[in-house]
């Protein structure tokens, strides 16, 4: 027995060991899991923090003058569809600076900053699209392209990119080294500017759809990056402006929390709709893929519509081809439930039947795409066609010829070049041409093959190799 108790006795010494080894292992790796994704290291004083967005707060003198010009270049940059002009605009921008001080003014529970923030927010705002609509209409270019158009319709993309965005770029300002390329990027990714450019599009060119569109993604990209400056404000624990009266803080408190309440629920459920429907088209995609695959038609328009106010989603399909049976579409209704797609309305319009279809606007939406597409197809025959001197020089035929001005010659290959200066500029061009000879060439012979190429290519430089 004694031996027995013994052993229970160190059993449960080991247990004991092993559950405290196991204890301490995840103390130390939750300590450095911690330690690596602390804010406290680099971060700057709250002071400065805040001192730095308030001075981005303000719209003044050069800060009103530079969001003007960078509107001016996003709304040039969109219509002659140019990614590059557009992001050097959102570089430019100081859009960030108040909607970062509505987040920061709600962490820290500071009612004259959030006075400050809005008023130079709506401001700002003005000025931009009075800006671009002034532009747009002044402008000849009144075509929608490409990038106008991607400003107009949001996703759910479009709230992640702006949380994430804010989240990047509070944690940036709230550093003591603030000249990292977080900012600049943040401003690129949550693309601020173009909305409010495409917003003035809208009314400039009498489009309320494209208005109401281009700044509803503002509104979002906007919310939610206050929304993140709000949150890591409050991680970071910063302290909370005090107010001397109790009576005047109460009601600074419940008007703070009435101005967040009526920005943050509004989006909350926006983002939530959103989402649902990201899943319907999604499902939509899915469902014309798979069930809509024949062998001679092809579906060339889908148009999704979610349902909303009681009325029920849609979807429009437009096919070419051999026309297909009713009983064919009957099935297809028949499998949206296995799709998550119950009580949605399908529409099948088949172009070859006698009803008229306009494909007008189905040739404008992608004429742009097609323009660009044989733009680049072009520039790639122009730069094909420097390179390619077989076809240029009838390689064949030259090959052939070789061997009859010199009997000699075994085999020969050609290619041209550019010749380049030290400072990357082509000066000339080059034929050089590699030959092979079944017995040893003479200085007349290597003369005379290089005089007969210059003419038979028209190439002035020609160098000429013996192996």
């Amino acid at each position: 027995m004694n031996n027995d108790n013994l052993q229970q006795t160190a059993g449960r010494h080991e247990s004991r060991n092993e559950t405290t080894s196991v204890k301490t292992w995840w103390e130390k790796l939750r300590d450095d899991l911690t330690d690596r994704f602390s804010l406290a290291e680099d971060s700057a004083r709250q002071e400065e923090t805040v001192e730095m967005i308030c001075r981005g707060v303000e719209f003044r003198g050069t800060n009103l003058w530079v969001l003007i010009f960078a509107t001016m270049i996003a709304s040039l940059g969109l219509n002659v569809n140019s990614a590059a002009v557009i992001i050097g605009a959102m570089l430019v921008s100081p859009l960030m600076g108040p909607i970062m001080g509505v987040g920061l003014s709600l962490g820290i529970n500071d009612f004259d900053l959030l006075k400050r923030s809005l008023r130079n927010f709506s401001l700002m705002v003005v000025v931009a699209i009075a800006t671009s609509t002034l532009y747009f209409f002044l402008s000849p270019l009144g075509t929608a392209r490409s990038e106008l158009l991607a400003r107009t319709v949001p996703t759910t993309y479009d709230v992640l990119i702006a949380f994430f965005g804010g989240l990047a770029g509070i944690v940036a300002q709230s550093r003591k080294d603030r000249n990292s390329t977080v900012i600049p990027g943040v401003a690129i990714a949550t693309a601020l500017m173009p909305p409010l450019c495409t917003a003035g599009f809208g009314l400039a060119t009498g489009q309320p759809r494209f208005f109401l569109g281009a700044f509803y993604l503002f509104f979002i990209n906007t919310v939610f990056i206050a929304l993140a400056t709000f949150l890591i404000v409050r991680m970071l624990k910063y302290d909370k402006k005090k107010f001397l009266d109790p009576a005047r803080e109460r009601y600074v408190r419940r008007i703070m929390m009435l101005i967040t309440l009526v920005t943050f629920i509004p989006s909350v459920v926006i983002g939530f709709h959103m989402v649902r429907v990201s899943f319907f088209e999604s499902a939509v995609d899915r469902y014309v893929e798979e069930v809509f695959r024949f062998e001679h038609t092809r579906v060339i328009e889908c148009n999704k519509s979610y349902g909303r106010g009681g009325k029920a989603s849609r979807i429009e399909l437009m096919r070419i081809g051999e026309p297909v049976k009713e009983e064919v579409n009957g099935n297809a209704r028949a499998q949206l439930p296995n799709y998550g797609l119950q009580d949605v309305e399908l529409i099948v319009r088949q172009a070859s039947s006698d009803e008229p279809v306009d494909l007008r606007s189905l040739q404008m939406s992608y004429s742009e795409l097609l323009d660009e597409k044989n733009r680049q197809i072009n520039e790639l025959k122009q730069r094909l066609s420097k390179y390619n001197a077989a076809n240029r020089f009838e390689y064949d035929a030259i090959s052939r010829e070789a061997g009859v001005v010199v009997p000699a010659v075994g085999s020969i290959a050609l290619s041209e070049s550019p010749v380049f200066d030290t400072e990357g500029r082509a000066r000339d061009t080059v034929l050089i041409c590699l030959i092979k000879s079944e017995a040893a060439l003479s200085a007349a012979e290597i003369e005379r093959l290089r005089r007969w190429l210059v003419v038979r290519t028209g190439m002035s430089e020609v160098k000429l190799y013996i192996e």
